[in-house]
């Protein structure tokens, strides 16, 4: 066993399903899975039934997490058509202000760029604005980056058009940032022959799995890419496997093994994977550090990754039987043990607001 040591690892981008969800997850068996990932912070994602996009709801999540939260967190409020004026100041209580310039429903859905426009003037440049945008429409939310002269974050980046746009933007001096999925990293849009209908549930994901072009721009392109995160969204294997599968995959408990995997084979660095899981997420999203954090991962250790073994709800994952090399041994949160040897030693209620 060859045991290396790092920092706690932060996820910025992960839907805990709280309130409103929680047959899928929670604050607690989210927080459980990313201390199990090797995760120390996570940052929660507003899309919830309620949405989170004022003060009351805002105040529901965290009341939520303050009780259940077994790892240090933040929450984001999402802008809608008719909150941008109530938002700024809920800034400082709040993760950053997440924009849904694509697919999303309801209070958080944003049809025109006229209602994107008093959110980028309102919320404070100090405080991060990130987008769900695509292709076009993030092209669209780089421009107003530049025109507002504010920065911005673009959340789950997955095609070469992507990419490339934004390191054109950054090489202009546009003040952008961006992130990177696994499973984007690693999954392709499958190809014939079509898929069983119980798997191309499971396929369903926003942004969708992409070509194998598009795989290896992002691979090409590592520099440009400022953070790994989750997306963590989980379902239960019921909703996956009907008629009408939601998108989304679980991903705290894969993100480091999948990583590790890849430094293993060469593809990346351990100063990769510190750089954008631990100095670039606190940096873009002005994150304390973990005083006595850290985790402990055997290098060596050759497995299967198992829905079976993992503490997520949603009881199913699309990397299952995958072989990685990597283990999370021990995490140490803030001085105390909370995860050793595949189990959760951190209490519910441990983890702290980022914000608080």
């Amino acid at each position: 066993m060859t045991t290396i040591t790092l920092p706690g690892l932060v996820d910025v981008h992960v839907h805990t399903r709280d309130p409103g969800q929680t047959h899928k997850e929670d604050w607690d068996t989210a927080t459980q899975a990313a201390l199990a990932g090797g995760v120390t912070t996570i940052l929660a994602m507003p899309n919830t039934k309620p949405p989170i996009f004022d003060e009351s709801t805002l105040n529901l999540a965290l009341d939520a997490a303050r009780q259940k939260a077994r790892c240090d967190y933040g929450q984001y409020v999402g802008a809608g058509p008719d909150n941008a004026n109530i938002l700024p100041v809920l800034a400082d209580k709040t993760a950053g202000l997440k924009m849904y310039l694509d697919s999303t429903f309801g209070e958080l859905r944003l049809d025109e760029m006229t209602l994107w426009m008093p959110h980028f003037i309102n919320f404070p440049k100090s405080a991060p604005i990130v987008l769900h945008s695509e292709s076009r429409t993030m092209a669209a939310g780089i421009l107003f980056a530049a025109v507002y002269d504010r920065p911005v974050h673009i959340a789950h980046i997955s095609l070469k058009e992507e990419v490339l746009l934004i390191k054109a933007a950054k090489e202009r001096g546009i003040k952008v940032t961006c992130e990177v999925c696994p499973h984007h990293l690693f999954l392709t849009a499958p190809s014939p022959p079509t898929p069983l209908p119980q798997e191309e549930g499971r396929l369903e994901v926003r942004p969708r799995l992409a070509t194998r072009e598009d795989v290896d721009a992002l691979w090409a392109n590592m520099d440009v890419i400022d953070c790994f995160a989750t997306d963590h969204a989980p379902h239960t294997v019921e909703e996956k496997d009907s008629d009408n599968p939601p998108p989304g995959f679980p991903g705290l408990e894969t993100l480091l093994p999948l990583l590790l995997t890849a430094v293993s084979e060469k593809r990346l660095t351990i100063d990769d994977i510190i750089q954008k899981s631990v100095i670039n997420p606190r940096k873009i999203f002005n994150l304390p550090e973990q005083p006595e954090t850290w985790i402990e991962v055997d290098e060596t250790a050759e497995y299967e990754i198992k829905a079976a073994d993992q503490f997520t709800k949603c009881n199913w994952t699309p990397f299952e039987g995958w072989k990685v090399k990597g283990k999370v041994r021990k995490v140490v949160l803030r001085g105390q043990v909370a995860f050793e040897d595949g189990k959760v030693l951190a209490e519910q209620g441990y983890g702290r607001n980022v914000r608080g």
